[in-house]
């Protein structure tokens, strides 16, 4: 059985100044015919121009009836690709602006590159990966919002920057790489594990939710708790579930961590889970 089409954007002429792609989703571009697809409108700034200019439009085959859109090519001055986005299959072949899958609801985004600011910031649902790196405010929340990730996965196989879950409310995020300062900061609740370094500050005003971390541990905090509660029967579960992105966590069944509670300068109940 064919699937429906879906369509391709292979980016022509880089543009000037950044744009705004929120417009573009797979569930709004689903049927559409790739002349009627280069006709739609961008804003390049103050002056009013379309996809077409930007892009050369392909239809492609998708699979099953799942609406499907990639890009392709360096969209670094891009933003909010994967806007809110409420399903389908969305893929960049390169590199993805500021703001990509803020809000989403559901669906898979995948970026092969490099991703700005406020990846997946407010995401509510899907899947996010990123193959490269990410910029600060990862799954954190946007300018003027009190929450941060309420759900879904973000995958980021590079590094993070600064304040990565921020205000972080529900979802899993995994980081390969190492991320900046705050990580975690604020969060209150979900589920964070990083492979690599840590900047300062990890965990600043952390209420509730699970840090793991793989690598060096951070230097011992003064609202951390140690503590020996046996966490055997969650542990199991968390790392086979943890253990399935692959990578550098493949091996988290195997270990045992130590535990530490806080932050409790803010009656904070989440837990840094951290390896010798």
């Amino acid at each position: 059985m064919s699937g429906m089409s879906g369509v391709t954007l292979r980016l022509a002429s880089a543009p000037a100044l950044r744009v705004d792609l929120r417009h573009l989703a797979p569930a709004s571009l689903a049927g559409m015919a790739p002349d009627a697809v280069a006709r739609l409108p961008l804003w390049h700034g103050s002056e009013a121009i379309t996809v077409g200019d930007l892009f050369t439009v392909h239809a492609h085959a998708a699979s099953g009836n799942t609406p499907s859109l990639a890009f392709e090519g360096d969209l670094s001055r891009f933003d909010r690709i994967g806007w809110q986005m409420a399903g389908g299959s969305l893929r960049v072949d390169g590199n993805a602006g500021d703001f990509l899958a803020c809000g989403m609801q559901a669906g898979s985004l995948r970026v092969s590159g490099h991703a700005g600011d406020f990846a997946a910031a407010a995401m509510a649902g899907g899947e996010v990966a990123i193959g490269g790196n990410a910029g600060d405010f990862a799954a954190a929340a946007l300018p003027g919002d009190m929450d941060g990730m309420r759900g879904g996965t973000l995958d980021i196989r590079g590094d993070a920057g600064d304040r990565l879950g921020d205000r972080m409310r529900r979802g899993t995020v995994l980081v390969a790489g190492s991320a900046g300062d705050f990580a975690a900061s604020r969060m209150v609740a979900g589920t964070m594990a990083i492979a690599g370094a840590v900047g300062d500050h990890l965990a600043y005003g952390l209420r509730r939710g699970t840090v793991v971390l793989l690598g060096t541990g951070p230097r011992e905090r003064a609202t951390f708790v140690r503590t020996d509660s046996n966490l055997d029967v969650f542990w199991a579960l968390l790392a086979r579930s943890l253990a399935r992105a692959g990578g550098p966590f493949a091996p988290l069944p195997a270990l045992r961590p130590r535990r530490f509670v806080g932050d409790v300068a803010v009656d904070g109940r989440g837990e840094l889970l951290v390896f010798e």
